[in-house]
């Protein structure tokens, strides 16, 4: 009924809250403990995410761009030995705290600011019309609410500005996928077949969860099918002009059985790049 529309808002808007606020303290947690482990980062970072994002990129020496959601700043630095003026933000303390102490000496150096990347307020706070580029690496999946973020991008954006995300692949990568092995040759390893296990895509349910074993406390991560995060842009006046699916190449090794190595064919990273609609006018 009509008359029950302002608490279902209200109930919504406090729900929404809360999951923010458990996801921020949570990684307030985990901060230390991502820092230390993942460094520079790890094989998906270094060999998938990475070389997506500079591809679809292209960055100037010269050029200002603001990294979303940025951790511990490994991409932000990775930016800043091109000769690149980054403002790199994250909503964990912690975590501006771990990047500023790995960049000392860095030139040029990297301005770090403590921001909600679910805040639309702060982010347009960064300074509007005032970036070449944004990106944001591996954390959209991270965020309770994208909305803001994708509202913002055109309004920080230089009117030929660009931006570029990366994603666990939502059609594979999620809490509804299962890697699985079948052989009919039991004794001869070579005939194992790896694939994966799809039960669920389109109403997969946040999950909370412990993504590196040993992480202190475990995190929310918020699946979205594809066509809700593009309509996300969409709706905020961005227009998709580059895609990417990156997987490991054949005969890539890993240590572990299950493994994204273990399928080439298969791509655990999806990235896209928008610019402003008002830009192809």
């Amino acid at each position: 009924m009509p008359e029950n529309l302002p608490s279902e808002r209200t109930a919504r808007a406090s729900h929404r809250r809360a999951l923010i606020d458990r996801t921020r303290q949570s990684w307030e947690q985990n901060a230390s403990f991502w820092d230390e482990r993942m460094g520079e980062g790890d094989a998906v970072q270094r060999g998938l995410v990475a070389p997506a994002v500079e591809g679809m990129l292209r960055p100037a020496a010269g050029e200002r761009i603001l990294d979303v959601a940025c951790g511990n700043g490994s991409f932000a630095r990775h930016l800043s030995r091109q000769g690149v003026h980054v403002v790199a933000c994250d909503f964990a303390e912690t975590f501006i705290a771990r990047a500023r102490k790995r960049d000392r000496g860095l030139v040029p150096a990297i301005d770090y600011r403590v921001v909600d990347a679910t805040n639309e307020r702060e982010l347009l706070e960064l300074g509007q019309r005032g970036f070449d580029a944004v990106v944001c690496t591996m954390a959209l999946m991270d965020m309770a609410d994208i909305a803001p973020l994708f509202w913002a991008i055109p309004r920080l954006l230089k009117p030929d500005g660009r931006f570029v995300f990366t994603i666990h692949h939502p059609c594979f990568n999620h809490a509804g996928s299962r890697f699985t092995a079948e052989t009919d040759q039991p004794e001869a390893e070579a005939g194992v077949t790896y694939s994966l296990r799809l039960s669920n895509y389109l109403n997969v349910e946040p999950v909370e969860g412990v993504v590196l074993a040993g992480q202190p406390e475990p995190t929310y991560t918020f699946h979205r099918p594809l066509s809700e995060i593009l309509n996300a842009a969409f709706n905020a006046g961005l227009v998709m002009d580059g895609v990417a699916e990156p997987a490991f190449p054949e005969r890539t090794t890993s240590a572990k059985a299950f493994s994204w190595a273990s399928l080439p064919a298969v791509p655990p990273v999806f990235a896209a790049r928008f610019r402003p609609a008002s830009s192809l006018r």
